[in-house]
Parts: C-alpha cells; structure tokens; sequence
C-alpha cells in the first residue's frame, strides 16, 4: 500500500505562484509514476500533470507552460505552479501507480492511477 501526502497548498492571487509537494511511502519509490490532479467545485476531477519514473513529463494543455512537475531523491514529487488563475481554484491532488511496460504516467486519467493522498486546497483570488 502506497501512502500519499500533500503539502503546499494556500492562497495566493492571480498572476502568483505556489509549490506543491508530495511525499510517498513507498520504499521502491522509483518504480512509481506520479500525478497531479484537481477538483474545482461543481467539476470533474482532471489531470493536470504526470511524470514516470524516468522523468518523463505530460502536461494538460490547460497548464502547459505554467506547471512543472518533479521529483526529488527524497521520494518526494512536486508541482511548480505560475502565473495562477482563479480557474485554477481546486483541491490538488497527488497520485501514483506502480510503472510497466503498458502502463506510465501520460494517461491523466483518474483510472489509470490506483494510490491518492487526501487533496490540498489552492485558491486564487483574481
């Protein structure tokens, strides 16, 4: 079992920036995919970011450009987020899954990853 926890998140207003983290349990951390998501209110959880065990990133088109997820050495991932929105108001997030050869972080979808930590709120004011 994979254990998921986020921090980082707060306010902030529009055109500012924050930096989520989040910390796995997972003592073969290397062998995880990792992803970010939200859940404004009203709305669909969406992928935002992914990132596979080698470090290959994918972006939704809505935060190309802005967004960048990492990881650390320190089983830790993160998810730099500039230029903030208030459409970018959500709960934020991480996620994992064990990578294989048909399996990888560049399907943002919910299904395709099986661990989740609790959510971090990020609001911005415009």
């Amino acid at each position: 079992q994979v254990q998921l926890a986020e921090s980082g998140g707060g306010s902030v207003q529009a055109g500012g920036s924050l930096r989520l983290s989040c910390a796995a349990s997972e003592t073969t951390f290397s062998r995880l995919y990792m992803g970010w998501f939200r859940q404004a209110p009203g709305k669909e959880r969406e992928g935002v970011a992914g990132i596979d065990p080698d470090g290959q990133t994918y972006y939704a088109d809505s935060v190309k450009g802005r967004f960048t997820i990492s990881l650390d050495n320190a089983k830790n991932t993160h998810l730099q987020m500039n230029s903030l929105q208030p459409e970018d108001t959500a709960v934020y997030y991480c996620a994992a899954n064990f990578w294989n050869l048909g399996r990888r972080a560049n399907d943002l979808s919910s299904p395709n990853f099986r661990y989740w930590g609790q959510g971090t709120q990020v609001t911005v004011s415009s």
